[in-house]
């Protein structure tokens, strides 16, 4: 019996990165798993993997940050799976340009971010809940980001996901004891969004960003989707069922580190 047996769970963005390591993660302990991606091809390419590999899924294509799109995806969840009792909240998107000022970002950019990164939590959490409820409960788990906390990001990006943050912590109040809703906070990661791939970064440009990040955790690693997805199954299920409105930081001690790094006991 895997963790998840039975459950029925929608992950967001899950054809790359985070998600889709969640969605594996998931269907291999025992999920059935809604794959939703605004991306068809890939959302189709995930599924099949996790097909291939004895899981049960079903891909969902669209705009999650769209309230249609979001109503219709729970819709898809509970007619072609059976109900819904898991919700990841993970799609998203970088700013363009990290390093522009508050002041300066296109006003355009700020839009978006905060649409495809929070607005999309909203309809999505909006549209999950009757159905979790419905069904006798359930968990929503949002990505979100050391962002949230420190400034690293951009302007627009750390307030989506600072928005996010505070947006669990509330909601969690309103819709207990029923569906839990906690959070997952990424610190620097190793996925095609952080690496630079999808910037047309090089081979040796990305494993240069790699030795980087790695440089600045005190793990002395870059973390790994899986990290995230493991945290994300915890918040899932039945282990966690006392946990709601909480936030788990996984980044390898970056946040709480004091640099220059202090020598260890004894060293």
């Amino acid at each position: 019996m895997g963790r998840l047996t039975d459950k029925v769970a929608v992950v967001t963005g899950a054809a790359s990165g985070f998600g889709r390591a969640t969605a594996c993660l998931f269907a291999a302990e025992g999920a059935r798993v809604l794959v939703a991606d605004i991306d068809e091809p890939a959302a189709h390419a995930a599924v099949t993997e996790i097909v291939q590999a004895g899981g049960v899924a079903e891909p969902f294509a669209g705009d999650v940050s769209e309230r249609s799109v979001a109503e219709g995806m729970v819709e898809h969840a509970v007619r072609r799976l059976g109900g819904l009792h898991v919700l990841v909240n993970n799609a998203g998107i970088v700013q363009h340009r990290p390093d522009a000022g508050s002041w300066t970002i296109p006003e355009e950019e700020w839009d978006r971010v905060l649409r495809v990164n929070l607005r999309s939590v909203y309809v999505s959490t909006r549209s999950a809940v009757p159905a979790m409820r419905q069904g006798g409960g359930g968990s929503i788990i949002n990505v979100a980001s050391i962002a949230a906390s420190v400034s690293v990001g951009g302007v627009a990006y750390a307030a989506a996901k600072g928005g996010m943050l505070s947006f669990t912590r509330h909601i969690a109040v309103e819709v207990a004891p029923l569906v839990r809703v906690n959070c997952v906070s990424p610190g620097y990661m190793w996925t095609p969004m952080s690496t630079g791939e999808r910037s047309g970064f090089t081979a040796l440009q990305q494993e240069e960003r790699r030795s980087m990040l790695a440089a600045m955790s005190p793990m002395g690693r870059v973390g790994a989707a899986r990290d995230i997805a493991n945290a994300i199954l915890f918040l899932a299920g039945d282990e966690s069922a006392f946990v709601t409105g909480e936030e788990i930081v996984v980044d390898g001690g970056h946040v709480v580190a004091s640099w220059p790094r202090p020598s260890a006991p004894g060293a």
